[in-house]
Order: structure tokens, then sequence, then C-alpha cells
């Protein structure tokens, strides 16, 4: 159950006459009263002889019997109380009961007391109610609000408990505001996909990937299409800034200004800088330019975020709070700069694990280098055209950012942030429908090369696959992915690699038993460590000193360079 509390307003009649009209799209069907201060209140949407008038003037009237001087300009009240589309509907009565909970949770007409403000609950859809209050007791003082919005959240979780709802992940207040009705309307009313606040919100984000200065940073908001202010201390030092769609206009016809701060609490400028350098927030430092096309953009990235699920795993908080952080960076890189075919899928694991990335665990930026440097390599790198090397290095850091992502949601789950749990595990389902739109390819055109192996060569990986990963090997050997699998313990012992070796150490890095398949995870992690082609192209046999027929090729000395370390 989600409450939702709006902006306040200055009229009551124009609420009263929404609330009991048809709505934007003819959506509000019987519109009635549930519920209100006075039992005796008038309902327009049940009596024919009651008006939006006389409901007007009932709630009003505290308001009016102030001295004009007196009365608050901003005095209308307005909050919604909205069931999940799972949940069972409601009565009238169960609405009812409800809304006396919120106004008395909230302030505004707290039990038992007499002069409280005066409110009314109108519901006109299935699903959910508005109550509508004016903010001025019956004793002419002001009603104490502190953290109404938060108090709603609680009683609506204590609803969900009472009503057997639908549990929603209880927040902590490091959310981004979202958008108001208004926004959503006027979306709609545009065509828009999603709305103003919502897009800006994800292109200063791109924006934000794998930056190193306050300057690259504006200038990738222009480069973006966005309308941009700067606001300058009076030492000439930047403050902050606002942010517009040029087709985004209000009444006047002006452009509709958004600071960073408003669109989320970690892209007010001050909050970005710290990422440029680290806990010196008043510095700017540069990472170094690496030159790459796609296809070693993602190797790298795919490396980097290795590194990032061992610190996740076992690092210390505020570290891993800074490389969940950077793991964005890198969603909305990827996003960016992603083939067709994957773009819309990485575009809502990006946009929705975008909550993922803020709790009240401070990060220690500096620690989230790599990551933040993997973002920026996949940005120089360019977009991917998805086949080939590219398509399937696409595939290879799907599935390692498949795993970030979902160390991060059981990061999260321990430390009981239920919001930012979720949305990794959202993202976390988007990932692994790219990863199938990127792998498909690639991972078809190994299975071939693996059925095309002599008999004898898939003998002798089968028993080199229950030699390193016993445990494993069954479950292996009886999926789709075994026969790429074995292709690639091919190319790893014509490239000179010891496979058994390798497999031991592939499997050792990280549990494979949560894998959708070990055989698909083994392929990428293998291909990565011993930084074999991504595709199929088949290596060359190089010269070992492998005993025939025994698999152990040597390799007299191996780059593990491109491998991630262990934690320390």
């Amino acid at each position: 159950m989600i409450p939702s509390i709006h902006n306040r307003g200055s009229e009551t009649i124009g609420l009263i006459r929404y609330l009991y009209g048809p709505g934007t799209k003819e959506e509000h069907t019987d519109p009635h009263l549930v519920a209100a201060f006075d039992p005796l209140t008038p309902d327009p949407g049940r009596d024919p002889k009651a008006t939006y008038e006389q409901l007007q003037r009932l709630l009003d009237q505290p308001v009016n019997a102030l001295p004009t001087a007196k009365r608050p300009e901003k005095h209308v009240w307005h909050l919604s109380v909205r069931a999940a589309p799972e949940d069972p509907v409601l009565s009238d009565e169960d609405w009812a009961a409800i809304a006396r909970r919120m106004v008395a949770a909230t302030g505004i007409a707290p039990d038992g007391d007499e002069q409280a403000c005066r409110w009314a609950a109108v519901r006109h859809a299935d699903d959910h109610i508005h109550i509508i209050a004016t903010l001025v007791r019956d004793d002419g003082r002001r009603p104490r609000l502190h953290n109404e919005a938060r108090r709603a959240q609680a009683e609506c979780r204590r609803v969900e408990a009472d009503y057997d709802l639908r549990r929603v992940p209880a927040g902590d207040g490091t959310a981004a505001k979202p958008p108001t009705s208004a926004e959503r309307h006027k979306a709609e009313r545009e065509g828009r996909d999603r709305t103003a606040r919502e897009e800006l919100r994800e292109t200063v984000r791109r924006a934000v990937a794998g930056a190193t200065s306050t300057d690259e940073f504006l200038g990738r908001l222009k480069d973006a299409g966005l309308l941009v202010r700067t606001k300058a201390l009076p030492s000439g030092d930047l403050q902050g800034y606002k942010v517009a769609l040029p087709d985004d206009r209000n009444r006047d016809k002006e452009p509709v200004y958004y600071a960073g701060s408003t669109l989320a609490p970690d892209l007010s400028l001050p909050c970005i800088r710290k990422r440029f350098s680290g806990n010196t927030p008043d510095q700017d430092t540069d990472m170094p330019e690496v030159s790459s096309g796609p296809a070693m953009a993602r190797r790298r990235t795919a490396t980097a975020a290795w590194q990032a699920v061992l610190v996740i795993d076992h690092g210390e908080d505020a570290q891993v709070a800074a490389y969940i952080a950077a793991a964005g960076e890198v969603l909305d890189a990827l996003a960016k700069t992603s083939a067709a075919h994957t773009r819309a899928e990485l575009r809502e694991a990006a946009f929705v694990f975008e909550r993922a990335t803020r709790s009240h665990v401070q990060a220690e930026h500096g620690h989230d280098r790599a990551l933040r440097q993997a973002a920026r390599d996949l940005i120089h790198g360019g977009p991917a055209l998805g086949r080939g090397e590219d398509g399937a290095t696409t595939a290879m850091v799907i599935d390692m950012l498949f795993f970030l992502v979902t160390a991060a949601a059981h990061w999260h789950a321990k430390k009981h942030h239920a919001q930012q749990a979720a949305a990794a595990l959202r993202a976390a389902e988007h990932l692994r429908t790219a990863y199938r739109a990127a792998a498909d390819i690639p991972l078809g055109a190994l299975h071939l090369r693996g059925r095309r192996l002599s008999q004898p060569l898939r003998q002798r990986q089968a028993a080199c696959l229950r030699q390193a990963v016993p445990e494993l090997a069954e479950q292996a050997l009886t999926e789709p992915g075994w026969f790429a699998l074995a292709a690639t313990l091919a190319d790893a012992e014509a490239a000179g690699h010891d496979p058994a070796g390798l497999l031991t150490e592939a499997a050792g890095r990280r549990e494979l038993t949560t894998a959708d398949s070990v055989s698909e995870v083994l392929v990428w992690r293998l291909r990565r460590m011993a930084d074999l082609p991504a595709d199929a192209t088949p290596m060359p046999q190089r010269a070992t000193t492998a005993t025939p027929g025994q698999g152990h090729a040597v390799r007299p000395s191996v780059n593990r360079s491109d491998q991630p370390r262990r934690a320390r």
C-alpha cells in the first residue's frame, strides 16, 4: 500500500471538483465519501442535494474564521493511499477505517482530538482513496505535521499486516523524490514514456558515469541536449546546477528546471564531486584515458566487476557502498553504449538499480576507482554493434554484472535495506533477460564448435571437469551449455593453459549453485581469465609440454594481469 502526499494547494474547491469529477481519462467511477471528520458531512457523490460548494465551505470554515492576514496561503492538504494491483478489493468500510488511521498517524486528526483539522476521504476507484484536509484546526492553530510522509509510510506497513495485503518494502528516506501526479499527467498528455523528472535523472546519471571533473560532467549534460544553468558563489566557485528538457515548458512557455539535488539525493553537485576525487570534494582528479574499442572496454569491465563482487562479499561497509554506487555508473554506461537488441533491458536494469545505489551507509569513494574507470572505458569505447567479439563480450560483462547486482541485493538484505534489496533484484531480472539476448548467438556458435569436437577430446574435457569441480560436473554435463564449455576448455588448452587448473580457479572464486547455468557461467569466466576470444573464433594450437591424452598443458608463463585479485 502506497501513500502519496501531494503538493499543498490553495483552493479546496478545485481539488473537490477533481476528486468527484470524471478524471483526466474518465477513470473516476462512482466517486463518493467513505469517511470524514463528521458523520454528517455532505457527500456530493451520493446525495443529489449536496454540492461541491457545501463540502468546501464545511472544510474551510476554520480557515475562513481566521483574520485574512493570518490565513495560510497553502492550506489544502492532499493524501492518496493506493493498494497494490494484486491486493483484494477492499470495502468502503475498510477504506474508511484506513482513512481514519492515516489522518491520525500523520497528525491531521489525532485520535481523541476534538479540535483537529477537518478532513474527508473520497473513493472513486476500487484500489485507492484520496484524503483532503484543511491545515487549520478548529481551535485556529496549525497541525503538527513533522515527518508526516514517513509516518504515513509506517502506518501503511501496519495496515498491510492487519489486512493481509502485499508487503511493500519499507523505505529509509534515501529514495529519489517520485514524480508528482501533475508531472505524471503531463507526461501522459505529451505521450512521454517517463516524466521529465525521471528522464532528467536518467540523463544526469549517465553524464556522471565515469566522468572525472565538473567541466566534463556539465559538458556531457549539454551534449545530451539538456538546458543547463549553474549557480556560482561570490568567490566564483560553482555551488550547484539545474537542468531542463528543451521541450518541457510551463504555462508561460518557459523551460521547467530541476536542481540536481531534487532529482536524487546523490546528484547534487557536492555529492557528484565526491565521486571525482575520493574523499576530497573540493578537488577534481583525473583518471587515465584508456583507448580501446567496445570489446576491450567490456573485457576490462568484466574484470572490474569481478573484483567488486569480492569486495561486496568481504569488504567494509563504506567500501561496499562506494562499489554499489559505481556499479550504477557501469550499468548506465553499458545501457548508453549497448546494441539495439539489449538496450531496452539494460536501460531498465540501470533505471531500477538506481534505488540500490543509495542508503544511509556513507560511501567511501576512491576504492571504487576501477569500476568508475570501467564506466569511463565503456563510454570512450563507444557503441557496440552487438555482433562478433563486442557482442560476445557484452554477454560476458552482463553475466558478471548479474553476479555483482545479485551480491549487492544480498548485502542490502543483510543490512535490512528493503527497498534497495528489492531494486537490485529487479535489476538482476532485467540483466537476466538482456543476457539471453546477448548470449544466444555467441553461445550458439560455441555450442556448434563443441559438438564438432572429436569424441575422445570431449571425453577428456568431461574428465577434466569431473576432476576440477566434482560437485558440479554432472549438472554441467547435462546442460545445453556443456558443448560451449567443452569448446572453451579446448581453446584454453590450445592457448597453453591447464584446463583443470583454470576450472578449479574459476569455480572456486564464488559459489555457482545459484547460477541458472553452471556451464555458461564457467564459459565466460574461463574465456576472460585465459584471455580467449569471447566469440567462437578458434585459438591457434600452441606448442605445449602436455602429455598426449592427459589434457594437462603447461604454459611456461601465464599472464594473469587480467584476472581479479581477491579482496584482502
